[in-house]
């Protein structure tokens, strides 16, 4: 379903009350007219994106509702330019959809996380750690929740996976994006941030190792090349700041 369009009749617009479930509709929603298989399991699609009242919208799928109660699929379906990851979709379809039975597969997520750095023995080293998931070295790193901004997100994930507590430097944010095994988009956001805890403690469950590395062996340690774009940019700033 990543990348797939969709052409949607609406049939039940935004702000109606549908009298047969009692249920005032938050969103646009209706049919899938074109854009998917013949015979498709699809029972009818939610539009995200449109704050008004609409009568036909083409659009790309986002999401994939299955409604056990109701023994119906649904999907989601924004703006070509509009990224919704779960935690914007599972309110927004809570009015009809929530509870035991209702799963949602999202084909967008957001992560936030840092480049943390800190003087040891007056050197200035970057922190890397090592996912049991993968074997692979990355920054610290991980999901969005409910209610959070990005930044808060980069210090709860690096609170969380190594046990320190982290500053961002203003003004600096890179983005990685790939696509996971062709089924999920995934946008990365990475700041710069500078600790003063000298003790660094990771998460069992979720973290091999760790390692503290000077610039040069951090650039050659790291794995993909958008990590080292990253780790560049972060030392130009650094450069242009004074602090390395």
């Amino acid at each position: 379903m990543l990348g797939k369009f969709v052409k949607v009749r609406v049939t039940k617009p935004l702000g109606r009350f549908d009298r047969e479930t009692n249920v005032k509709y938050l969103l646009n929603y209706g049919v899938v007219e074109s854009g998917l298989l013949p015979h498709s399991p699809v029972a009818g699609a939610y539009i995200m994106g449109v704050d008004h009242p609409v009568r036909n919208f083409d659009g790309r799928v986002t999401a994939v509702i299955k409604d056990k109660r109701r023994h119906a699929v649904y999907l989601v379906v924004s703006p070509k330019s509009k990224r919704f990851i779960i935690n914007d979709i599972k309110p927004a379809v809570a009015f009809l959809h929530k509870g035991q039975g209702v799963t949602i597969e999202c084909f967008y997520e957001r992560s936030c996380g840092a480049v943390v750095f800190r003087d040891i023995g007056g050197e200035k080293r970057f922190l890397l750690i090592k996912n049991k998931r993968s074997a692979h070295w990355g920054f610290p790193k991980g999901h969005v929740e409910a209610g959070e901004t990005d930044e808060e997100t980069a210090k709860r994930e690096v609170l969380e996976e190594t046990g320190l507590h982290i500053e961002i430097l203003p003004d600096f944010k890179a983005k990685s994006a790939y696509t996971i095994q062709g089924r999920i988009d995934k946008t990365v956001l990475i700041f710069l941030a500078s600790t003063k805890d000298t003790q660094t403690v990771i998460q069992q469950s979720e973290i091999e190792d760790y390692i503290w590395l000077g610039y040069n062996a951090c650039l050659h340690t790291l794995n993909y090349e958008n990590d080292k774009s990253i780790l560049e940019r972060a030392k130009i700033y650094m450069d242009k700041h004074g602090l390395i």
